[in-house]
């Protein structure tokens, strides 16, 4: 069973303050030092202390720069670091997906293409350290499930580069569409993008603090310390165990009834909503009124990509509507395994049913290009996939493997 993060951003969310939490909720600095050695980057040291922010006892993580980096990272330079380092393949791909974030909402802000952003936010190695070691450190400690609550954003306005901005700043603001905000508190700004990239990439849900069961509480904190005010982010660590459920997210539905829509469209809508997010598309025949035969173009998405979703089936159809609503959906916790067949290699999705028992697919695509490429019959190289997988399951003495 994996471990459920709940992520309290009361005063709102930056990378070191998510740093900070995961070690005063348990993290080993130790372990995490170690394992960031995988970057292969020298020059700086973790340094940890405890504080006070408010009322409240917290964790500061300060990433101390000793030599060097006194450049910008490019977003190209952050990509072959992550792609050069050993980390495991997890972290690697939420780390990249981070500072793409990072860099679309730079983007936006500053009206230049994601190529051409240069950070300002992770400008140095110390950002990318905090970003890198959150990951990381979730990872880590084992968890597989994070949930927040609504992001505090601060108020009144803050002096940059560029000049005075309001709170939240242009890219905060990019990065919250979709998610929950609020502001309350002293007048500064208390999200900063590297903290709103991280949820954006880690949470499933924003909401209301889940059931949880047993819960160890840490809290990190940040850099400003205003008087009478907890700067600080709180999380919460609970096992997923049998007793809370398996892992639940929080999901929007999009529906709509079609009964004009030239049929050879929906494969095109289809493909338009996947590509801005959507997590399943369906089509479901109906009969609608006037007894005339019709479809239910039924989609879910993250909360994040409700407005995408919305706008791809109101310009891509004949809908002149949608209807939505937010559902509870309980998930397996899954994995990728690579394994080998004859003309390549083919990833396996394996989802943890419970008490040893895992359930394992071949990834279509995967098995579509090496029968393309090698004439075979596709079925053929999706049944010497799971075969493969099952040999492998095995040998690691798992107890059976339904696929």
């Amino acid at each position: 069973m994996g471990r459920r993060l709940h992520v309290d951003c009361f005063s709102g969310v930056s990378g070191d303050m998510v740093l900070g939490a995961l070690v005063d909720v348990g993290l080993s600095l130790a372990t995490l030092r170690t394992e960031l050695k995988r970057l292969k980057l020298a020059g700086y040291r973790l340094e940890q202390r405890q504080v006070h922010r408010g009322a409240l006892h917290a964790t500061k993580i300060t990433v101390a720069i000793q030599r060097g980096f006194d450049r910008p990272l490019t977003l190209s330079r952050i990509h072959k670091i992550l792609t050069d380092s050993t980390l495991p393949a997890v972290v690697k791909e939420q780390s990249r997906t981070v500072f793409d974030h990072l860099a679309e909402a730079e983007g936006q802000a500053h009206r230049v293409e994601k190529r051409d952003v240069h950070f300002h936010e992770v400008g140095v190695i110390d950002s990318f350290i905090d970003v890198v070691g959150g990951i990381l450190g979730c990872h880590l400690l084992g968890v597989t499930t994070v949930t927040a609550s609504p992001v505090n954003v601060g108020a009144g306005t803050i002096r940059t580069a560029h000049g005075l901005l309001p709170v939240p700043g242009p890219a905060v603001a990019a990065l919250a569409k979709g998610i929950p905000i609020y502001s309350d508190g002293p007048r500064c700004e208390l999200a900063t993008p590297t903290g709103m990239a991280l949820l954006r990439t880690l949470a499933t849900s924003f909401g209301a603090m889940p059931v949880l069961e047993s819960a160890q509480v840490g809290y990190g904190a940040g850099d400003a310390d205003p008087e009478g005010w907890p700067n600080a982010l709180r999380v919460f660590l609970a096992d997923e165990t049998a007793a809370s459920g398996r892992p639940t997210d929080r999901v929007v539905q999009v529906e709509t009834n079609l009964d004009d829509l030239n049929p050879q469209a929906y494969e095109h809508v289809m493909a338009q909503l996947f590509a801005v997010g959507a997590l399943d598309v369906a089509l479901i025949p109906v009969i609608m009124k006037r007894s005339r035969p019709g479809v239910i173009l039924s989609c879910l998405a993250p909360r994040t990509s409700i407005d995408a979703v919305v706008e791809v089936v109101l310009q891509e159809t004949t809908a002149l509507g949608v209807r939505i609503q937010e559902l509870d959906r309980q998930v397996l916790p899954r994995r990728f395994v690579t394994v080998a067949v004859p003309g390549g290699s083919v990833r396996m999705k394996v989802g943890e049913v419970g008490a040893g028992w895992e359930k394992a697919a071949p990834e279509y695509v995967d098995c579509q290009k090496i029968a393309v490429r090698t004439g075979r019959p596709l079925k053929d190289v999706m049944d010497e996939a799971r075969v493969a997988y099952s040999r492998l399951a095995l040998r690691k003495g798992k107890k059976g493997q339904r696929s």
